[in-house]
């Protein structure tokens, strides 16, 4: 049996990373699939549409508000709610009049339009006023209340039973130990701000492992109402060398009771979010015990028809096998994560030792590193650009760990170094980024020791 949501719950996608926005055919195309698995909200946010963030107080141009247009009506004919976000706090002046009027005008663009509902975004800027509203206002938290209350009322007149959403610049729980934004900034907003304005809340981190309900019952009491969780599970605007496709998960499902919705903030290549999406919106819907595992393997197989090739088919095995090292931020799914510690013992015991294990470490190794070479062949292009790059480093990586595991066996006892024509100095693993990457060396706790010498 589903379980049914009040129907003010914001349950829906936002476009809300770094990183280049999807285009007008992606946006379809996910209304498309929100609508299908019961879904109800787009969010658009995404950081680098320029008069979203850095030129807030420019208008769009006509040819810019067709394609709004275009959207809009791409959502209302799917009974979708769209809301649209302006982040100004990198350089506001919260106490200035003419502010409010550029505010005022980008949202009437909006509202002509047809937008119904609007956010305002106080993240990732810095927790510092100018003077003169540090002066007036004398907090962060006081002056983005102010401006969001003035907001919310001139909205309001023009859209009645409009939704203004607002993300604090302390948007998680660390942000708020830290004092981000100032002390008592939660409690400042709380108090605040309009009862009915919506605040943000992304966990106890920017990317939570784990979304559990007593600290979000002790945010309810702190901003006197349930948040809105901005989930950024799946973001990779952190890292590009990864992608997220696994099980929406760490978040029970009492979690819907507590909040006044939950918002998605996906990867950023819209190819890749399929698996999320499904699994987050059957999260949403089930009821009983939520089991990421089994929905992971059953909106794998929905997937899988879009791994179609020109030449030799996929297995769903294959598949499950490769998309399981891509799960989520904290961990690999099963079948990776049994590839890796046989692998890692395979190593560090004696070659003279390894006997089949090696042999069967090959045959999976080439199994992996030869489905990352027939997905080169995926009729999906936009899918197989999605995943290139990452192909691309785990084939090369396959390769270099069967010659060497390949080199070890045919002399257990030589303790000689493996070379690889395909690996040279300089080329595969070099560059900037990879020697500073060597200069410290992570801990299982998060902290960081030097692991060079000179």
């Amino acid at each position: 049996m589903a379980h049914p949501e009040p129907p003010n719950f914001l349950a829906g996608v936002i476009e809300g990373f770094y990183g280049q926005p999807w285009n007008q055919a992606e946006r379809l195309q996910v209304f498309e699939r929100m609508a299908a698995w019961g879904l109800n909200t787009y969010l658009y946010a995404p950081k680098d549409d320029l008069k979203h963030r850095a030129w807030w107080r420019e208008l769009y141009t006509p040819e810019q508000m067709n394609a709004f247009a275009d959207l809009l009506a791409g959502c209302q004919t799917r009974g979708l709610q769209f809301i649209y976000a302006l982040s100004p706090g990198l350089d506001i002046r919260y106490g200035e009049e003419a502010e409010l009027e550029k505010l005022r005008q980008r949202f009437a663009q909006m509202l002509a339009a047809g937008c119904r509902h609007f956010a305002l975004l106080f993240d990732d800027i810095p927790d510092r006023m100018n003077p003169a509203d540090g002066e007036r206002f004398g907090s962060c938290a006081a002056a983005q209340a102010h401006v969001t209350n003035a907001m919310a009322r001139w909205i309001q007149e023009r859209s009645p039973g409009a939704r203004l959403l607002f993300c604090p610049t302390p948007y998680c729980g660390r942000m708020a130990e830290r004092n981000l934004g100032g002390a008592n900034y939660l409690e400042t907003i709380g108090r605040e701000l309009r009862p009915e304005i919506d605040i943000c809340w992304t966990g106890p981190e920017i990317v939570s492992r784990e979304i559990t309900l007593p600290p979000l019952h002790a945010l309810t009491r702190l901003l006197r109402r349930q948040p809105i969780i901005w989930d950024n599970l799946y973001a990779n605007d952190y890292d590009g060398r990864r992608f997220y496709a696994g099980p929406y998960a760490g978040r029970p499902p009492e979690l819907r009771g507590a909040v006044r919705g939950v918002l998605l903030n996906p990867n950023c290549e819209f190819a890749l979010n399929f698996v999320p999406l499904r699994t987050f919106a059957e999260f949403l819907r089930c009821s009983g015990t939520w089991e990421p595992r089994a929905a992971y393997l059953s909106a794998m197989s929905a997937w899988w028809p879009h791994f179609a090739t020109a030449g030799q088919p996929v297995a769903l095995a294959d598949l499950v096998l490769l998309v399981d090292g891509y799960y989520l931020p904290f961990t690999e799914g099963a079948a990776a994560e049994e590839f890796f510690q046989q692998t890692r013992t395979l190593l560090v015991n004696d070659p003279a030792t390894w006997g089949e294990d090696a042999v069967a470490f090959l045959r999976l190794s080439a199994r992996l590193r030869e489905l990352c070479t027939r997905l080169a062949d995926l009729i999906d292009r936009p899918l197989f650009y999605a995943l290139s790059r990452r192909l691309w480093e785990l084939r090369e990586e396959l390769d270099l760990l069967e010659r060497y595991v390949n080199a070890r066996m045919v002399d257990p006892l030589a303790r000689v170094a493996c070379h690889s024509d395909f690996h040279l100095p300089g080329t595969y693993r070099g560059g900037l980024v990879s020697k500073l990457q060597g200069l410290l060396a992570a801990q299982p706790d998060g902290s960081f020791d030097g692991a060079a010498r000179p």
